[in-house]
């Protein structure tokens, strides 16, 4: 069985905390230069894809798609 994976999108736009629950319980912070980091663990990649399509529903411009190793995940 494989283990969930953590990931770091960033999103253009400013979004608060209150859209977590939005997006499948990530960790939903604003960052410095207007954008938005979403970050935590999936448990497949289907659900990846099914948070991609929730930032394109609600027309975000996706930045950037990251894995993170243990080492990030700790900072």
């Amino acid at each position: 069985m494989r283990q969930p994976v953590r990931y770091r999108l960033r999103v253009r736009g400013q979004l608060g905390p209150q859209w977590s629950s939005w997006f499948e319980g990530l960790d939903v912070e604003a960052v410095p230069g207007g954008d938005t980091t979403l970050t935590g663990s999936l448990p497949d990649q289907a659900a990846l894809h099914g948070l991609l399509a929730r930032v394109r529903d609600i027309g975000l411009t996706l930045i950037s798609v990251e894995t993170l190793d243990q080492e990030e995940v700790a900072e």
